[in-house]
């Protein structure tokens, strides 16, 4: 079974790269996919995503992405993930994790993550080029990676 920010990234894509009209659409979906899931749960995930639905001549209906809709989103989106290139690095020590970053990158990267409330984040202290983020207990590193993802795309490249 995959995990749950694993999940939500696999929603938000097939979100933005399909037009899909249903919730038994998307759920089958991620079926093939590999997730395992049940519709209470898709319903959920949907809701944390903040995902809704627009009307489509074609289909009556579809999922969007808010962010995708939304010029002025757009741009709050290309301006976060602008703060990546300032990603250098991330370490773990229990359920600590420290981000480095470029003089300069560290607090606003922190308050777009804080603002974003990924659930397994309790809070963060930032500095000039340096984050310390508090994990909630049980959240494993990939966890915390996935949901850093999910605040910051372009994270991905450098996370992964």
């Amino acid at each position: 079974m995959k995990n749950r920010t694993k999940r939500q990234l696999a929603i938000k894509q097939v979100i933005l790269s399909s037009r899909i009209s249903s919730q038994d659409e998307l759920l089958r979906i991620l079926k093939d996919q590999g997730f395992e899931l049940t519709q209470a749960t898709l319903s959920r995930d949907l809701k944390i995503l903040k995902v809704a639905k627009v009307s489509d001549k074609e289909l009556g209906y579809v999922y969007i992405i808010p962010e995708g809709v939304n010029i002025e989103s757009q741009r709050e989106n290309s301006r976060i993930n602008f703060l990546a290139d300032g990603f250098r690095d991330l370490q773990f020590s229990g359920n600590l994790a420290v981000i480095r970053t470029l003089p300069g990158y560290a607090n606003s990267l922190a308050v777009v993550i804080d603002k974003a409330e990924p659930y397994e984040i309790i809070g963060t202290i930032a500095g000039d080029d340096t984050i310390l983020l508090v994990m909630r207990e049980g959240i494993t590193h990939s966890d915390l990676i996935n949901s850093l993802i999910l605040v910051m795309p372009k994270l991905e490249d450098k996370l992964g």
